[in-house]
């Protein structure tokens, strides 16, 4: 890095202020493209001191007008690179309350969908208008649909089996490779003058396994400190209500309970149906989730919560212990997302765990395997 590309650089950090202490240099239009980032940063950092530019869209004084919210998204695009524009629209949003970003269609059509913007429409969802609804619908479809595509091919093989052996698969892998079968098959090709067989035919295993149907009812804490959870539980629960052994269930649950199974294998409805926030009563919500139950011994049950209970301890307690005494399992995870970081009640969750129920925080990829492991 050059002496004036740090130079430049520092200008940006200290902002308007160094102004006749340092100037930007190098040659025109380089000059003017630093002026552009210095306005887009403005327009966002001068928040911080009261500033009244993200109303109005103007400054005062005697510099250029600032930029309108959708120009300034404009702006950062063109000037700064994709992770730099990522952060400063989530600071936007986060730090200085730039709510306008959620509430204008046009505004929502040029911000990158990603995990960020997610948890922050779900947090503002009440207070979209009607108009930018199907564009919220967009982005938590984008979202979701890369969060499955990363998720599904190792659940799917968590929860499919063992190879079988016994059986030909259609799915042409390295992994499902069968080679005795093949050089047995391919003996007959065998060219002499090469010395070595020719492959005509390859042959693989197949990943498959003979199983009986297994319930699986998810419960899901609609807490606002639980909304990474909530987003991995929606798609999760889409994942399992696609696969031929599962029967999903799919409820929510603050002080009331909201059976979403029939939305299951749908995550953008369940998202959209979600309301953060309010109080907990997990005891009344496992006690629904047992109603569900129609063969204890082919069941799971998987309640997303931070264990922090609202009702009664001891009523969830004892409506825990009768489910696991019944032969059903329970999974009580603190924590559902990639860091898996929980916060909970550590009392309660000994108190489950006790009991032979898991408590703790899991990856979506070692529920996965947990689950593979109690079905198998």
């Amino acid at each position: 890095m050059t002496d004036t590309e740090n130079l430049n650089k520092w200008r940006l950090i200290l902002g308007k202020n160094a102004e006749g202490h340092i100037d930007f240099s190098g040659n025109g239009e380089q000059v003017r493209m630093f002026q552009s980032m210095e306005n887009t940063l403005d327009f966002l950092y001068n928040m911080e001191y009261g500033s009244d530019i993200m109303r109005t869209g103007k400054s005062g004084g005697s510099g250029a007008s600032s930029p309108y919210v959708a120009d300034w998204i404009n702006e950062i695009r063109r000037l700064f690179p994709k992770r730099t524009v990522e952060i400063l629209e989530k600071q936007a949003i986060e730090h200085f309350n730039l709510t306008e970003l959620l509430l204008d269609r046009k505004i929502l059509q040029k911000i990158e969908p990603n995990m960020d913007l997610l948890k922050v429409i779900l947090q503002f969802k009440h207070m979209m208008k009607s108009d930018v609804i199907e564009e919220v619908r967009r982005i938590i479809k984008k979202v979701v649909d890369e969060l499955t595509e990363k998720l599904q091919t190792e659940i799917k093989r968590s929860l499919l089996g063992k190879l079988n052996r016994n059986l030909p698969s259609n799915v042409k892998s390295v992994r499902n490779l069968d080679i005795k079968r093949t050089i047995k098959r391919n003996l007959k090709n065998y060219d002499t003058e090469k010395n070595q067989i020719v492959l005509k035919n390859v042959y693989f295993n197949s990943r498959t396994r003979r199983y009986n149907k297994w319930r699986i009812i998810i419960a899901v804490d609609e807490s606002g400190s639980m909304l990474d959870s909530i987003i991995y539980s929606a798609v999760m629960a889409g994942i399992f209500a696609k696969l031929p052994m599962v029967d999903t269930k799919l409820i929510i649950f603050d002080t009331q309970v909201v059976d979403l199974s029939g939305y299951a294998d749908d995550p953008v409805e369940v998202l959209m149906g979600m309301q953060l926030g309010g109080g907990t009563d997990i005891g009344k919500a496992i006690s629904y989730c047992e109603s569900l139950c129609v063969n204890p011994h082919n069941t799971i049950y998987v309640t997303v919560t931070d264990l922090y209970e609202g009702g009664s301890p001891a009523y969830l307690i004892k409506t825990c212990g009768d489910i696991i005494a019944s032969g059903s399992k329970m999974v009580f995870l603190t924590a559902l997302d990639r860091e898996a970081n929980p916060v909970y009640d550590r009392s309660i969750a000994q108190a489950l765990t006790d009991m032979g129920a898991f408590a703790g925080a899991m990856t979506p990829e070692q529920l996965g395997d947990h689950i593979g492991k109690m079905i198998s």
